[in-house]
């Protein structure tokens, strides 16, 4: 059975899907799963923000295929670890934990790269390209460090 890792933003179109694409690349199919959410229900059931695509794309990868979801407390059960790209995200998916182990496997994404800061991914939504290619650095690194920690882990 595979390690199930989930991605959370709000929307589940801009930031979230770049984490799932990323991570994903970057973990073995074979022994991992990663998979991406959102707070709101906004944009349920769309592909991601064609900015983030194209980001995406001229990096290689392709997150075209994804649809947008909203997190339900059922996803406490059916993954083993939750990033979360902002506090608001954070506090959204916190409030629907019914325990301590389900609060436990919610983190803040770029605690991996700033330990203990809690430090936002920015959302890139209302702002130019230039903001989803920074974002996608960000998140390049951080799945980087996680990729390598989660492989040690579950080796």
């Amino acid at each position: 059975m595979p390690v199930k890792i989930l991605m959370v933003c709000l929307g589940n179109i801009c930031r979230s899907p770049l984490a799932e694409g990323l991570l994903a690349a970057k973990l073995p199919k074979d022994k991992f799963l990663v998979d991406s959410a959102g707070t709101g229900a906004y944009h349920i059931g769309k592909q991601p923000d064609q900015r983030s695509v194209l980001t995406a794309q001229k990096n290689g990868l392709d997150i075209s295929n994804q649809k947008a979801r909203q997190f339900t407390s059922r996803d406490f059960d059916d993954y083993d670890y939750i990033y979360v790209m902002d506090n608001s995200n954070y506090d959204d998916v916190i409030e629907l934990a019914k325990n301590e182990n389900h609060k436990n496997k919610v983190q803040l994404i770029l605690n991996e790269l700033f330990p203990d800061d809690n430090v936002d991914v920015p959302d890139p939504y209302y702002g130019l390209q230039n903001g989803f290619d920074m974002v996608y650095e960000m998140l390049d690194e951080t799945c980087t460090i996680l990729a390598q920690k989660l492989i040690e882990k579950h080796s």
